[in-house]
């Protein structure tokens, strides 16, 4: 069961990726319910062990393409980010350190593996994945698009995508004020 969903992560990760255009240096959030992978409602079972095979699946992809990954804390955290210092340099950082029933397992696994793991309470991803309803939207950056993925589950959780794109500013209505004034 745990390499299917480490499989899958790492498949959805991929592909996200390569939609997204993601380049070294960028970041890639990823909120997560462990407890929805397993098939339970969100926030009452968090499983350590689904953590871990999904931050392998993860963590593997983007370390590969120097991608920093993000990894949302749940509610009891107020979804701040578990990240690299270095992806972080002039962000402030709290002091907490996630655990599962208090960040979640995702963000537990997650600062564990990383090499100097802070906490931050907001980011602008350039994509990320949300797995299992945690409502990773307001850590993407303006402006965020939906990416509908081959595979839109994993274990029991859905899956949504989302990438961001540069603003378009100005535009006809734009020009045609800048000739009124």
């Amino acid at each position: 069961m745990y390499e299917e969903i480490k499989e899958q992560a790492r498949q959805a990760v991929l592909e996200l990726c390569e939609i997204a255009g993601l380049q070294k240096g960028n970041i890639f959030v990823v909120g997560c319910s462990t407890s929805e992978v397993c098939g339970d409602k969100i926030g009452t079972n968090s499983n350590v062990e689904a953590a871990d095979a999904l931050v392998q699946g993860v963590y593997e992809v983007l370390q590969e393409k120097g991608i920093y990954l993000a990894a949302q804390c749940c509610e009891h955290l107020n979804r701040a980010l578990v990240v690299e210092r270095e992806a972080v340099p002039f962000s402030e950082i709290v002091n907490v350190i996630p655990q599962p029933k208090a960040g979640g397992s995702f963000a537990t696994k997650t600062y564990e593996i990383l090499k100097n793991p802070v906490v931050v309470e907001e980011i602008k991803a350039d994509a990320g994945i949300d797995i299992g309803a945690t409502l990773i939207g307001m850590h993407i950056k303006k402006v965020a698009v939906p990416v509908r993925l081959q595979n839109h589950t994993i274990g029991s959780a859905q899956v949504t995508a989302a990438r961001s794109r540069a603003k378009f500013i100005g535009g006809e209505r734009a020009v045609y004020d800048a000739q009124m004034m």
